[in-house]
């Protein structure tokens, strides 16, 4: 059975140090794809934009800045409170999104009880399927 954790959250998309805009964002987190962290952007076109990574790089990103490439997230303060930046990188552009810490923290950490941190392989059935394909 797979489990999908989910949270809808206001990202602001960082256009300048005095200008932001809200984004609606979905936060999803799925225990088949045990690695990864998934982000949906709700904005004013069509389609949303949905990036990957890497659910370690968030989780330390809560606390230390890290990643390199094409998405870096660090911790800071604006205007007394504490966010996440996540720095997104692609051909199409870049962007700069602040995500509220607090809701960020609370939503891994119920990814993190649903699949502890090292247990990630264990959810992929690897193990499962070489048996199967040894005994054939």
């Amino acid at each position: 059975m797979h489990t999908v954790v989910e949270r809808e959250v206001e990202l602001k998309l960082v256009l300048s140090p005095e200008r932001r805009i809200p984004v609606p964002a979905r936060l999803g987190y799925l225990t088949d794809d045990p690695y990864a962290v998934h982000v949906t952007f709700h904005i004013d076109t069509e389609h949303p934009v949905y990036w990957t990574f890497a659910r370690e790089l968030l989780v330390e990103g809560v606390f230390r800045p890290c990643g390199q490439g094409d998405v870096r997230v660090w911790p800071t303060k604006t205007e007394g409170r504490s966010v996440v930046l996540m720095a997104l990188s692609s051909p199409a552009g870049d962007a700069l999104l602040e995500a509220p810490a607090a809701a960020v923290s609370a939503w891994l950490e119920r990814t993190l009880r649903v699949v502890p941190p090292g247990t990630e392989g264990e959810r992929l059935g690897l193990d499962d399927e070489l048996a199967q394909l040894l005994a054939q």
